[in-house]
């Protein structure tokens, strides 16, 4: 494995404190996804991974609507915390969402009855390794980012907003921004208790 890789792989983290500043232009982001897009597997070739991308007003709206699905089942207490944290969202410049196409999965449950079970997990699986080689990248060129899951509370109003396939379920949600703040220090437990390994020769 390439030592960049690795070093991409261990600078990626989850960054709250994002800004608007434009280290990278909007057209880099859009290559970046539309590598991943391209390049990242899927079971029996899929591809059944879709991706919205939000810049400027258009990522302010998003958290706009995700704010309002909030405020209508936090407690009042709750919810001012919960406002401070969607404003760390809001304070970047772009927003990635990310969707899985039930059409495809369906449409491959019904040509390979064998696997039926397997297929809606394996969409998850394909879906979280886009989330990761985007999440990398993005940070590999400097830009800041975090995962964040608020659907299915603002998947009915995200569709109507943007006109999107009904077919699209939303999984995911990456605000990204400038990094005003880097991420703490993390903490690992032990490899030997996560890591089994058998028959090594050398």
């Amino acid at each position: 494995m390439n030592m960049d890789f690795y070093k991409a792989i261990e600078q990626r983290r989850s960054i709250y404190a994002l800004g608007k500043t434009k280290i990278k232009s909007e057209a880099k982001i859009v290559e970046i996804i539309t590598f991943a897009l391209k390049h990242v597997p899927s079971a029996f070739n899929s591809q059944s991974t879709r991706i919205v991308v939000l810049f400027n007003k258009e990522s302010e709206k998003f958290w706009k609507i995700t704010q309002g699905a909030l405020k209508k089942v936090a407690p009042p207490k709750v919810f001012e915390n919960t406002k401070k944290k969607i404003a760390e969202f809001n304070a970047g410049f772009a927003t990635i969402l990310f969707f899985e196409d039930q059409e495809v999965v369906k449409k491959l449950m019904t040509q390979f009855e064998l696997y039926k079970d397997n297929f809606p997990l394996w969409s998850h699986q394909t879906n979280g390794m886009h989330q990761f080689a985007i999440w990398t990248a993005l940070s590999g060129e400097g830009l800041g980012a975090s995962l964040q899951h608020y659907n299915p509370l603002v998947d009915e109003e995200v569709k109507k907003t943007w006109k999107m396939p009904s077919s699209w379920n939303l999984l995911a949600q990456m605000p990204v921004g400038s990094v005003e703040s880097p991420a703490p220090e993390k903490s690992y437990d032990p490899i030997e208790e996560r890591l089994l390994v058998f028959g090594k020769k050398e």
